[in-house]
């Protein structure tokens, strides 16, 4: 009897061997490592943003940028609406654009560009990732860029939602 129990145990246990791996999500990949944002992490994230950014614009040739406050707000505006879209794109639920998010917060300056990102990724995560992008890389190296704006939104999920503006 208890060679059949094992004879039968046996190849449920192959089977059970050939289940997907634990690591592997239900698309097939593996699950997103969640970045989790506390107070602690949050006061640096800009700078070490700004830091990485502007080691890469210096790599380039073009000048340093600076982190700019009313940008900040646009951009911060820009990544709640994302996350309530629950869509990465340039437009906010009410049709504004870059442009009109940085009048709305009294910036002076000019829009050089706006780089967004809805990911798992860390800030220096997503500033590679913007600068493997052609269109973002020429965003992020402009020459005009004088100023710069950063900012997320974390879902409850960890799913984060980033938005970059650049002005002068």
């Amino acid at each position: 009897m208890q060679r059949r129990t094992f004879a039968l145990a046996l190849p449920a246990l192959a089977l059970a061997a050939c289940g997907r791996p634990s690591n592997v999500g239900p698309d097939g990949l593996p699950p997103p490592q969640i970045y989790d944002i506390t107070p602690e992490v949050e006061a640096g994230i800009p700078f070490r943003f700004l830091d990485g950014l502007n080691t890469l614009r210096q790599a380039a040739g073009a000048g340093a940028v600076q982190l700019d406050a009313a940008l900040n707000a646009a951009a911060a505006t820009h990544s709640r609406d994302m996350a309530l879209q629950n869509r990465p794109w340039h437009f906010g639920s009410d049709g504004s654009s870059p442009l009109d998010r940085l009048n709305r917060v009294g910036y002076s300056g000019g829009l050089v560009g706006e780089a967004i990102s809805e990911s798992y990724e860390t800030e220096l995560e997503t500033l590679a990732a913007w600068a493997e992008a052609p269109e973002t890389r020429e965003v992020l190296l402009s020459p005009r860029a004088t100023r710069i704006g950063l900012a997320w939104f974390q879902e409850p999920s960890g799913k984060l939602w980033w938005t970059l503006v650049l002005g002068n």
